[in-house]
């Protein structure tokens, strides 16, 4: 892509406004929660003294509006601490000669290095070294940065109070998130009826895990109807792929791929009836006449499937009749069950998580991190945007290397879209609210109004686009500044001029020291690989040894490690596509088509797997010999390739083809049962997909090799 269409396309894409808004009752919330700590600082303290509630306010405010699943009051008090600390920072070290630039330095490469730990700590982090350059322009001596540190967090306690005394939606982000599973899971059934060998997608299970991921807090207080139901879907998956795939399924044409075609179908509706209950909390109203919720009954036409095709069927009709009675049960027993402790995943207090926070900053220290890329070149840039304003003696110069702080990403994408959108938003939001300035020379008193009625438009307008939001955004900040003297007209100049030069600074630094996902693609499809080898290792291993609970202790986390590894590549390649180099000029040792094929070819492995998974035998089952040791080998083999993969050099499974080849004779010579020729169709399965991946990344011409041992064998 050049950079013409790459600029053209991300500046489209910052300017695009959505018409949905955030809820009214949620905005409301925060407004006035920001309103309880702005007027009580003006009329107690003064303008600058309000002007730092207020920035601790809005900030703390926005942190619960992030996407995540934590309770909004922590996310709250968690940006108001780090919202006092470098308010106090930035105070104490602005009456130091040449302290400030190194206390901006150092917090905007730990903002940078916070996108380590998710985007909601990035946001948060970003917003902190922001107000750090706002308020400390704000005339005070060093013995009162204490009182400014302190009101910046008062500010996000008031936030995390009123969130607590007036909760709105509690459970909707878990909700939808499990909603979105079934949902998904819906779309996934009726795609199969079509073509047998389709993906799923793994977002929406991804999501659903951090949701499932409570404090204990939350978990005893949270709806019953999120109890449980997560386990049932990521059971539902391997069951639908299963009956669907005509290589350990239904048959690929006639009665049986008919009579496949209606469970599906059926599948479809009794999904979406369960996620339509989830997400609005109502009785689940399953839809009637269908072929099947029949399975279970004789002469429903279930004779029409055969072997492991019926034996997906049945555990399919049962899975899905576990999670409506679950969803029945619930709904008539929510009072008892209300206050019981609840089965699942606990995640420990944010202050607990610290270290974990830590060390997963810690792991990004180093040169070849996107993510240490960017925290140095926003500390750069930020820094550097300071200095030149206050060489320059230009005025309201912090408002440059704001910009910059705000715009800057760990993407190309991200970066420039969301540069475009800060630039025109926040000169239109200046231009505006300086114009009422101008006009109509508002008191304190309404000033202080026209910015809390800003931040709530800013909380508002959320889902609209960042261009939308930045408006309103900016006349926040100049009503607050307002309650200063200074000329008008002057000062929207200074802003809209420093603005557009944060703006370009910021694109400059992406543009001349980029961080590219493209180069980054090898490193994402060995990771993919690496875990596609793990999850297919522990699902052999628990045929080889069902009784030793594998299913539960490897199978799982497996699963989950390979589906994150999936998405990051999906992601990855999401971005790569709008940036504007060339996959050859970035990864000359891997082509785009080489690379397409080796995706094609881990998704293959993947999805394999799968199907192996959706017959895992029970724990009183006897073992399938040789299974365990043949996913050793295949562990340590793909683990291997996946080094090969990233140091651009040929895959070479021939050790493991033998030891395929060696097993798959051992169980031939097994008495025949469905149970063995599932295993053994799945693993022709999984070194086919192999088999794939070495033609696929191929550099040097090879002599001719066996072919994997035919389905039909």
């Amino acid at each position: 892509m050049s950079w013409f269409t790459a600029l053209r396309d991300t500046a489209r894409a910052g300017l695009t406004v959505d018409r949905s808004l955030t809820n009214p009752r949620r905005a409301l919330r925060g407004a006035v929660a920001a309103a309880l700590v702005v007027f009580p600082a003006l009329f107690l303290y003064g303008p600058a003294q309000a002007t730092s509630a207020a920035m601790g306010a809005f900030i703390a405010g926005t942190a619960t509006f992030q996407r995540s699943f934590r309770p909004r009051a922590s996310l709250a008090l968690a940006a108001a601490a780090g919202l006092g600390l470098s308010t106090f920072l930035g105070y104490v070290a602005v009456g130091v000669p040449g302290a400030f630039p190194v206390v901006l330095a150092l917090w905007a490469f730990g903002a940078g290095l916070a996108w380590a730990i998710g985007p909601t700590a990035g946001v948060v982090a970003a917003n902190t070294l922001a107000v750090m350059m706002v308020v400390v322009q704000l005339p005070v001596s060093v013995p009162t940065a204490v009182e400014h540190g302190l009101l910046c967090s008062v500010g996000g306690a008031v936030q995390a109070l009123v969130v607590t005394v007036w909760p709105i939606d509690s459970w909707r982000a878990q909700r939808d998130a499990l909603a979105d599973i079934y949902a998904g899971l819906g779309d996934y059934a009726r795609r199969l009826r079509h073509d047998p060998v389709a993906q799923v997608d793994p977002e929406p299970f991804i999501v659903g895990r951090q949701a499932a991921a409570l404090t204990a807090w939350q978990a005893r207080r949270r709806p019953p109807e999120l109890r449980g139901l997560r386990t049932i879907a990521e059971r539902i998956r391997p069951a639908l792929a299963a009956l669907a795939d005509p290589r350990v399924g239904a048959a690929e044409e006639g009665a049986e791929r008919d009579r496949a075609r209606e469970v599906l179908a059926a599948a479809a509706d009794v999904l979406d009836a369960l996620a339509r209950a989830i997400r609005s909390g109502d009785p689940v109203r399953l839809p009637r006449d269908t072929p099947g919720l029949a399975l279970a009954r004789p002469g429903s036409g279930e004779d029409l499937l055969r072997g492991a095709a019926r034996r997906s069927a049945r555990r399919l009709s049962g899975l899905l009749g576990r999670a409506a009675d679950r969803l029945d049960r619930q709904d008539r027993t929510t009072v008892q069950t209300r206050g019981e402790p609840a089965p699942g995943l606990r995640r420990p207090p944010l202050v607990k998580l610290a270290p974990a926070a830590l060390a997963t900053v810690g792991r990004q220290l180093h040169r070849h991190s996107a993510i240490f890329h960017h925290a140095a070149r926003m500390a750069v840039v930020v820094t550097s945007a300071y200095l030149a304003s206050r060489l320059l003696r230009i005025e309201h110069g912090y408002w440059a290397p704001m910009t910059s702080a705000m715009v800057m990403r760990p993407d190309f994408a991200q970066t420039f879209s969301r540069g475009v959108a800060r630039v025109a938003g926040t000169a239109a939001g200046v231009l505006l609210s300086t114009a009422v300035v101008q006009l109509f020379d508002p008191g304190d008193w309404v000033l202080a109004v026209l910015a809390v009625c800003c931040m709530g438009l800013a909380y508002l307008t959320m889902r609209t686009g960042y261009a939308v939001m930045t408006v309103a955004i900016s006349s926040y900040v100049v009503f607050l500044l307002g309650l200063q003297p200074g000329d008008p007209v002057r000062l929207a100049v200074d802003r809209v001029s420093m603005t557009l030069l944060g703006g370009f600074v910021a694109l400059a630094a992406y543009a001349l020291f980029p961080t590219w996902q493209t180069a980054r693609l090898p490193e994402r499809l060995a990771e993919w690989l690496a875990s596609a080898g793990r999850y297919a290792a522990a699902v052999f291993g628990a045929y080889g040894d069902p009784a030793g609970g594998r299913a539960e202790r490897e199978v799982r986390p497996a699963l989950l490690d390979v589906r994150e590894a999936r998405s990051e590549m999906l992601a990855a390649l999401d971005r790569a596509e709008v940036e504007p180099v060339r996959h050859s000029e970035q990864v000359p040792e891997l082509s785009r088509k080489q690379f397409d094929k080796a995706r094609s070819a881990v998704g293959m492995l993947d999805r394999s797997t799968v199907l192996l998974e959706a017959h895992l035998p029970g724990e009183d089952a006897p073992p399938v010999p040789g299974a365990g040791a043949f996913g050793e080998e295949l562990r340590d083999a793909t683990a291997l390739a996946a080094a090969a993969v990233l140091l651009g050099q040929d895959v070479d499974f021939t050790l493991l083809r033998e030891a395929h080849r060696t097993w798959d004779h051992q169980l031939a010579a097994l008495p025949r049962d469905d149970r063995i020729d599932v295993v053994r169709a799945g693993a022709r399965l999984v070194m086919q997909a192999l088999t794939e991946l070495e033609r696929a990344v191929r550099t040097r011409p090879q002599p001719a090799r066996p072919e994997p041992v035919p389905l039909g064998a």
